[in-house]
């Protein structure tokens, strides 16, 4: 029976490898890096300690040790290795295949006794890398990115390593061939300047080289400085072309932070060569896609509010008219209502829109509603002039909606103190107001006791609405590292704004404003309400219960094995659905408030969605450092021309750039394999294309 779904369970599928006889490890869930303190070292076929592991970990990644076999791992679904020799291909296809997230293969062949092989990478072909002793292999239904892991069916692995299938004669020829070329990275000397013994290093080959001379170098003592410069004189003498300065810095980094009695066990498992594969796959987080249509039907005043924005909109943009459908029912329920565990209704939501893509509609439609209501005073200013007047505006009106044009422009200027310094600690008051809708927020401490600021539980909303550029371009390391971003709900809209329609002006309709002023009249609590509310407690039902607990799950495991950006998003998310099912349930059925399962299903999946979306964003537009902040827009420029351009037209878009810079970008993009390089043919000379990859 073969291990072929993720149905089984990581732990089931672990013990079936063993019970095959593959020697199996934990590796973080959704990576590949090792769990274990040994890393491939402690692989066994124990279903005792296999067991352990992942009961610790439920969803750790499987790993097998590939010491004894052969297995041959070949890059991506276009890999053109072999396509022109069919009887070589039906050769390889005798072996178990495994397709891998990105659709290449990994075809497991028995190695034949008394023959060991070397693992290597791109020395067989282009993209093309061995595992074999010192190795190791993701197995299905292990996932990289939510892609998964699989084995087709009719090619699966069913059988013990014995069973395998030996390499053909002409693939062991060839690697015996490449493990007897010399590599140059023996000793210092094949690497001295003007050596007739210095080899050059071909493209394919160089990460790997220097990878090994940096181990090399390591394991006697020396340090991140000497090997940076050696490697750097290294890849300016024999690497052709040489790799950019930042992929140097980056190779030697990885070695150096390695002890020298431990960087032995990393050269042997070629971690170099798999950090390289982890950069360019797990640092890119899945687009989520368009926003998805299901999640804009929420019953109740949010559907009439959003139906009445869609019929009176020049152009309907009906992902803004939910975000302040959302953000007008989250101030009159502000106060007023709690869940079980203590969250409240104040949400920050962001609209994103293209120029002219009627962003204003959706806030004069929520001014209009709070005003014809009578309840004008839960509209905060449009403009905030410092943080100081911001605590004035809620102490006077806790329950408080701030609308803002123009957020990413306002979010630019607050997050610069230099620029701005009366409004920089606008963003910690808003992060603090955020978190005190269930507490009481104390505001700076001054010598004037009459000036100290105390609100109990406020309960700050916020809809602000701006263009992509302005505010992608606002985002930094600083902002998601503080949370700040963490916090906000952004909705986007598709980047062609819809039609036009005509639409003649409309009346807040009777059902509307019935809603809004049952909330205005519902004053739960006793006769200090005002000042001390006593909010209602909305219970949730158990089916809602275990929705928001499968949530839970999912931010736990990315928490543990995010990168910081990451984890600083998730942290945030199980919090966000919470208070967007308080509000769904407040709009479906104010009389008979509770959140059931359809409340919190929508929540979690708009929270997680929201959320995926983000982290998206910030790996394209958030920067560490002046080199990466240049491949980013380089990668943002190849994307806005549908993922292909020519070097002519990438040249032109980047005179920004020197020729140097600019090369040094594209190098690394193609090294790290975000872009792809090809050649058209033309009348004159072959046209350089590069295409995301």
């Amino acid at each position: 029976m073969a291990v072929a779904t993720a149905a089984n369970g990581m732990l089931d599928a672990a013990i079936r490898y063993a019970e095959l006889g593959y020697a199996v490890f934990p590796c973080r869930p959704g990576d590949k890096r090792p769990l274990t303190p040994n890393g491939l070292l402690d692989a066994t076929t124990d279903p005792q300690q296999i067991e352990r592991w992942w009961s610790q970990r439920r969803s750790a990644n499987v790993a097998i040790r590939t010491d004894g076999l052969l297995v041959i791992d070949i890059d991506g679904a276009d890999n053109p290795w072999l396509a022109d020799e069919p009887e070589q291909q039906l050769e390889l296809s005798a072996a178990p295949i495994s397709v891998t997230p990105r659709g290449g293969r990994h075809l497991l062949f028995r190695a034949p006794e008394g023959r060991t092989f070397r693992n290597s990478t791109g020395k067989l072909a282009e993209r093309v890398d061995v595992r074999a002793d010192g190795g190791y292999i993701l197995v299905a239904p292990s996932t990289v990115l939510g892609k998964p892991y699989h084995w087709p069916r009719g090619v699966e692995l069913d059988a013990s390593p014995d069973r395998l299938p030996e390499p053909p004669t002409w693939l062991l020829a060839a690697l015996e061939e490449i493990d007897t070329r010399p590599t140059g990275v023996a000793t210092l000397a094949h690497v001295a300047p003007g050596s007739a013994e210095a080899n050059p290093i071909p493209d394919g080959q160089r990460n790997a080289t220097l990878a090994s001379l940096g181990g090399s170098m390591r394991r006697v003592g020396m340090s991140r400085a000497e090997i940076l410069a050696a490697l750097g004189r290294v890849n300016d003498d024999r690497c052709k072309p040489p790799l950019p300065p930042a992929e140097i810095e980056r190779i030697a980094s990885s070695v150096a932070r390695y002890g020298p009695d431990t960087v032995a066990v990393a050269v042997a498992e070629n971690h170099w060569a798999q950090d390289r594969d982890i950069e360019a796959n797990t640092t890119r987080p899945d687009d989520p896609g368009p926003f998805p249509e299901r999640l804009l039907d929420v019953p109740g005043l949010v559907a009439d509010v959003m139906a009445h924005n869609l019929a009176t909109a020049t152009r309907p943009q009906p992902v803004l008219a939910l975000a302040a459908a959302i953000c007008v029912q989250a101030v009159l329920a502000a106060r007023k209502v709690r869940d079980e565990r203590g969250n409240r209704t104040n949400l920050y939501c962001v609209g994103v829109a293209p120029s002219g893509a009627g962003k204003d509609h959706a806030r004069k439609v929520n001014k209009n509603i709070l005003f014809t209501a009578g309840l004008v005073e839960h509209e905060g200013n449009e403009d905030l002039a410092s943080d100081a007047g911001l605590v004035t505006a809620v102490e006077a009106e806790p329950a408080i909606l701030f609308q803002i044009d123009e957020f990413g422009r306002f979010l630019r200027t607050i997050g610069d103190p230099k620029k701005a310094p009366h409004l920089f600690n606008v963003l910690t008051v808003l992060m603090k107001l955020f978190s005190s809708a269930d507490t009481v927020f104390r505001g700076k401490a001054y010598a004037d006791k009459n000036r100290n600021k105390i609100i109990d539980q406020p309960c700050v909303c916020l809809y602000g609405t701006t263009v992509p550029e302005h505010f992608f371009e606002s985002l930094t390391a600083d902002s998601l590292a503080d949370g700040f971003v963490a916090r906000l709900l952004v909705f986007e809209t598709p980047p062609e704004p819809p039609p036009r329609q005509r639409s003649p002006q409309r009346a807040v309709p009777e059902s509307i404003l019935d809603a809004a002023r049952w909330w205005g009249d519902f004053k739960p609590g006793g006769n200090l309400r005002t000042e001390h509310p006593e909010p209602h407690v909305v219970p949730t039902t158990r089916e809602g219960a275990a929705v928001f607990d499968q949530l839970a799950q999912l931010v736990d495991e990315r928490l543990a094995d995010d990168t910081d950006v990451g984890r600083a998003m998730w942290a945030r998310a199980e919090e966000k659905a919470c208070r967007l099912a308080l509000v769904y349930a407040c709009s479906a059925n104010r009389e008979h408030l509770a959140i059931d399962e359809a409340a919190a299903q929508w929540a979690c999946d708009l929270s997680e969605y929201l959320t995926r979306r983000m982290l998206h964003v910030c790996h394209e537009w958030v920067a560490e450092g002046q080199f990466d902040a240049r491949q980013k827009r380089v990668l943002r420029i190849v994307r806005r021309a549908d993922g292909t351009i020519s070097r002519t037209d990438l040249c032109r878009k980047t005179q920004w750039l020197t020729q140097r810079e600019r090369q040094e970008v594209v190098n690394n993009l193609l090294e790290t394999r975000q872009l792809r390089e090809s050649k058209e043919p033309t009348a004159t000379r072959p046209r350089v294309i590069y295409a995301l990859a």
